[in-house]
């Protein structure tokens, strides 16, 4: 029992809400368009949260056996840093994910495009196994994306552009312009809480050689950085509204601009990277609250 509990805070259950805002947007607009489908829904989470378990396992790997997972660290304490679960223990739980992550992307793959759309069923089919690469390859082997600066990027093409406009091709088989908006808006707002998390480790990263964004930009420049990606997000998914507004509630999610702007003082105030802490999955939890609220306008 012990050890299951160990395996379940290695997920990290507290990112996972994060990796499904992008599914519910497209899945309420789908249900607006009329082409809703809770099979494909289902299996979108369930595909989805497979991608974001392994990327938290395979994170934990990489800065595990790199040694970036060390007493410097100020976040939670790790898996393998731990020595609750050894990187063998680790690697096998991984490869399992993987096996998981491919079935169910084949199942997903299937049940939404079937054999009547082949070349669809082929591209997601290409997308799927970039997902899993990119999420093992984010600090797993001598490459390792997320060491060089390169993790913002895949973070806004998997959690914003692939999440929303790609499920929605899931259900309507077309692009929708409707999807553009909301999927660079998560886009931002999922690429902020990895910087955020990357600000709060800045320090050790550094000192690992793990170079993120944040320890090229620097301390002062990644605050800049910061406050551009979430007041991006605040005027793209304002000019979203405008440009879409179909009726009272969809002004709704605009409350979530509140706990947005209460964050970014805290962290423009900010002097000690482990106060950044609690700040990531308050991001977070607003990020997956904006996507509830903003899809809610086209349920009703």
């Amino acid at each position: 029992m012990k050890k299951f509990s160990i395996w379940i805070s290695t997920m990290r259950l507290r990112t996972l809400p994060l990796s499904i805002s992008g599914i519910i947007l497209a899945s309420c607009f789908a249900y607006y368009n009329g082409f809703f489908d809770w099979e494909i829904c289902l299996f979108a989470i369930l595909t989805t949260l497979s991608f974001q378990i392994l990327s938290n396992l395979a994170n934990d790997y990489g800065d595990g056996v790199k040694g970036t997972d060390n007493n410097n660290r100020i976040g939670p304490e790790r898996a393998i840093q731990s020595g609750k679960i050894s990187p063998e223990e680790l690697f096998n739980g991984i490869k399992l994910n993987i096996i998981i992550s491919i079935a169910l992307s084949c199942a997903l793959v299937y049940i939404a495009f079937g054999v009547k759309y082949i070349f669809l069923a082929l591209l997601f089919f290409i997308l799927a196994i970039a997902s899993i690469i990119s999420a093992v390859r984010y600090t797993i082997g001598k490459n390792a994306y997320g060491y060089r600066g390169l993790g913002d990027f895949f973070v806004f093409i998997f959690f914003g552009l692939v999440s929303v406009i790609g499920c929605y091709v899931l259900f309507g088989k077309k692009i929708d312009h409707v999807t553009i908006l909301p999927a660079i808006t998560i886009g931002l707002l999922s690429v902020a809480v990895l910087n955020l998390n990357n600000m709060r480790d800045i320090i050790s990263d550094k000192k690992s050689n793990k170079i993120t964004l944040a320890v090229i930009l620097g301390e002062k420049n990644i605050k800049v950085y910061h406050n551009l990606l979430i007041l991006s997000a605040i005027v793209i998914s304002g000019l979203f509204v405008i440009l879409y507004y179909i009726n009272p509630l969809s002004l709704f999610f605009t409350i979530s601009y509140v706990p947005l702007l209460i964050h970014l003082k805290k962290i423009n105030q900010n002097k000690e990277p482990k106060l950044l802490d609690p700040e990531l999955k308050k991001l977070a939890l607003t990020t997956f609250l904006l996507s509830v609220l903003m899809g809610l306008a086209y349920l009703i």
